[in-house]
């Protein structure tokens, strides 16, 4: 049976700068993956040299059929040091927008997705009240610079990311961290001439401080950003599918309140909501609880289950009351047939929401690349494009071809 996708529906893929780009040695991840006890598998490196292949892995986007690329642009090489913006960074961001353009491929442009300057995260990060005047002064030179060619802009990636990692921390019992994250963060806040409570990384810090700062930035970036930008302007949030065994349900509505209420009750108004969801969480009594006996696990580790998109649809779209586009749905893996069983799972959901009236606009796959997967390094297996990591060859998977025919014809088999 065909399931047909509302006309103008969006459909793209995503990367994010430091996970493909390589090279990016001004920022605060890029000295943490280099230190000796580091937190991450391995360095970034080289990534998949999108920084220079832009042009050909935009063009093969349009190629397999996708007409949205989703990326971000990297503001620590906009504004490497407080206060300098280097026009030689921003006039390559506006060349890859204007390539996207040139292909027929709407470019969905991400200001800020983990990764930050090393000064600003050497002072706090988003930690220090500061950053949100710094986010939004980074915001209107880069939105000066290329707004005019952006078709839809997301502020910052996942933006409940620091709440929910601590809280998780939390849960289940290491609130301090662990020796190994105690101490890479001393020596890093050590090697960047700082003290340890103001080294403060995006996926390391402390959720609770940062979250009214995150907040903030957003709600004044979307301000500043509104009259420089061609387009709607948003921001995106990781949702997870929020469950409760018998016992668990205080501890879930607590973590659903921080990790998701407080950010989507804050949205009201906005032109967007980005969805990200892969899985959902189980909660019990007094931890979040593993997966399932027998589950079918992610190369991530966590559980195989696509009907958490639509889930996560649904509460995005009553709490905050924005039209939703899924901007990052996917799954790590070397078998690229779970690959299109999950999004198609996937896409079941958001189609059931469809007909129930939500204003559901796009799906944007995560991710174009095999790419750096943060402190995993690049074993997970996110791409619809294999990366050969010795040549940098791109080779489409069947998923890409699957799921480049599903936007082409705005349709999929149930």
């Amino acid at each position: 049976m065909t399931q047909q996708f509302p006309s103008n529906f969006l459909w793209g893929t995503a990367t994010a700068a430091h996970q493909v780009e390589g090279g990016n040695t001004a920022s605060d991840l890029w000295l943490m993956e280099m230190m000796k006890d580091s937190l991450f598998e391995e360095p970034s490196g080289d990534a998949c040299d999108h920084y220079h292949r832009y042009a050909a892995d935009i063009a093969m986007l349009k190629a397999l059929g996708f007409g949205v690329y989703r990326f971000s642009i990297e503001w620590a090489r906009i504004e490497p040091q407080e206060g300098f913006f280097s026009q030689a960074a921003l006039d390559h961001y506006r060349r890859m927008i204007a390539a996207c353009l040139a292909q027929g491929i709407v470019p969905m442009v991400t200001f800020h997705h983990f990764t930050a300057p090393l000064w600003f995260t050497r002072d706090g990060g988003w930690e220090n009240e500061k950053s949100v005047d710094r986010f939004a002064r980074y915001c209107e030179r880069a939105g000066k610079a290329l707004g005019d060619l952006i078709a839809y802009t997301c502020t910052i990636n996942e933006a409940n990311i620091p709440i929910m990692v601590t809280m998780i921390r939390e849960a289940v019992g290491v609130a301090g961290g662990g020796g190994k994250r105690v101490k890479a963060l001393a020596e890093a806040a050590r090697l960047c001439g700082g003290e340890v409570g103001r080294f403060s990384p995006y996926l390391s810090g402390d959720g609770h401080a940062a979250t009214p700062n995150l907040i903030a930035a957003h709600r004044k970036a979307y301000g500043v950003l509104k009259p420089l930008v061609a387009g709607p302007v948003g921001i995106t949030l990781s949702l997870n599918e929020f469950q409760a065994e018998p016992g668990g349900e205080a501890l879930r509505d607590a973590a659903d309140r921080a990790i998701n209420g407080q950010f989507l009750e804050s949205l009201k108004g906005d032109d967007f909501i980005g969805v990200q969801t892969y899985t959902r969480v189980r909660f019990g009594k007094d931890t979040i609880l593993p997966p399932p006996a027998g589950a079918d696990c992610t190369q991530m580790g966590y559980e195989f289950y696509p009907e958490a998109l639509e889930a996560c649809i649904r509460q995005a779209a009553k709490v905050s009351g924005c039209p939703v586009i899924v901007t990052e749905n996917g799954i790590g893996t070397d078998d690229d047939t779970r690959r299109i069983e999950y999004t198609r799972r996937a896409l079941a959901g958001v189609l059931r929401c469809i007909a129930d009236g939500l204003d559901v606009r796009g799906y944007i796959h995560w991710s174009m690349l095999d790419n750096f997967e943060w402190l995993e390094g690049y074993r997970p297996k996110f791409g619809l494009v294999e990366v050969d990591r010795a040549t940098q060859m791109r080779t489409p998977k069947p998923s890409a071809v699957w799921l480049g025919e599903v936007a082409r014809r705005n349709a999929v088999e149930s």
